[in-house]
């Protein structure tokens, strides 16, 4: 399988990291058992692209941002009444703003206090970065532009997010050789250089306005039965009004935003199995299989557990599959083998 980040940059390569030495605790003991690059490292000319999932994400996303233009603007213009500061000023700082993701001090702060991440020990720093190394030389990628975090959660799970923050669990350094961890991180390095980490956060930041007018604006709606029927009534008719008037002007688009979580819950589970797919270029697809095999069993095992124990399970309604931003393991587990296949 032929992938972009194959091409070799002349001119621009380094010499193989040596392998880290074995401690007597080290976390890649007794399970080592990751073939290693030998010589140098190759750095693909063409390190990040932007697939068609990160496009599409980002155009679904399109009516929130203008809608949280639109807040931002009639904010702006409050405040320049009030206080005389220029309307266009908060209006510039709000755009110039997503600039912020991808500044590295601001992605630590993120790291810290938003997805609640902290820095790896030592012990962990080094199975991390060992297997880190191997999966970026693989993919001719310069693995030192990211920065490797580690969430304290008893999960196999793993993160990409912002411009190059990659988060995973303690539960998964301590447990998954490392042959596994590389399968992982390989699909969490397939989302940074695909474009879906920079797009997703993107697309929550610039629509974060317009969703907290929305939830303002459904609360006040939800108290319209504590004001009196006169005032209620006009407050239910300037509403219809305004919407009526925006349905007409923008011939129903107005509405769209209402099918945007469908929509991007579909484009999320199409990233997941691109991701997948990267991560079996690198030839990590037999590991990753194992990883959803294993992790998918003891969810199960969880819950015929707990089930047994008298707690009760719903069965999933079809609004919930289709809100589910991953596809669920079997999906995952049939292109990964199909991709297997394709290769024998």
């Amino acid at each position: 399988m032929s992938l972009p980040y194959d091409q070799e940059k002349p001119g621009q390569e380094k010499p193989d990291q040596e392998k880290p030495k074995k401690s007597a605790h080290s976390l890649s003991e007794p399970d080592d058992d990751l073939p290693r690059r030998s010589g140098r490292v190759h750095i693909a000319a063409r390190q990040r692209w932007t697939d068609a999932t990160a496009l599409a994400r980002l155009a679904l996303h399109l009516p929130h941002v203008i809608a949280s233009l639109a807040v931002v603007f009639v904010m702006a213009y409050v405040i320049d009444a009030l206080s005389g500061l220029p309307w266009w000023l908060p209006c510039a700082g709000w755009v110039l703003s997503g600039a912020l993701a991808f500044h590295r001090p601001c992605e630590r702060l993120m790291a810290r206090w938003w997805f609640g991440l902290r820095y790896p020990t030592p012990e962990e720093d080094r199975k991390l970065r060992s297997v880190w190394h191997e999966v970026t030389a693989r993919a001719g990628v310069d693995g030192r532009a990211y920065q490797l975090w580690v969430e304290d959660s008893t999960q196999i799970n793993a993160m990409a997010v912002a411009g190059h923050l990659v988060g995973v669990t303690r539960h998964s350094l301590s447990t998954l050789p490392s042959a596994q961890l590389a399968g992982v991180l390989a699909h969490e390095l397939g989302h940074h250089t695909r474009g879906h980490a920079w797009a997703s956060l993107l697309a929550f930041w610039y629509a974060l306005p317009g969703r907290l007018a929305w939830r303002l604006l459904r609360r006040l709606v939800s108290r319209i039965d504590r004001l009196p029927v006169g005032t209620a009534a006009v407050v239910i008719g300037v509403l219809g009004a305004a919407v009526f008037a925006l349905a007409t002007a923008t011939y129903g688009l107005v509405f769209l935003p209402l099918a945007t979580p469908y929509l991007a819950a579909a484009v999320s589970r199409r990233a997941e199995l691109r991701a997948d797919e990267h991560a079996a270029g690198l030839g990590f697809a037999q590991q990753l299989m194992t990883v959803l095999r294993e992790e998918h069993d003891r969810e199960e095992a969880e819950r015929t557990s707990t089930t047994a124990m008298g707690a009760r399970f719903e069965s999933e309604g079809v609004i919930a599959r289709l809100l589910e931003s991953h596809p669920d393991v079997h999906t995952r587990l049939h292109h990964l083998q199909a991709h297997l296949d394709s290769r024998h």
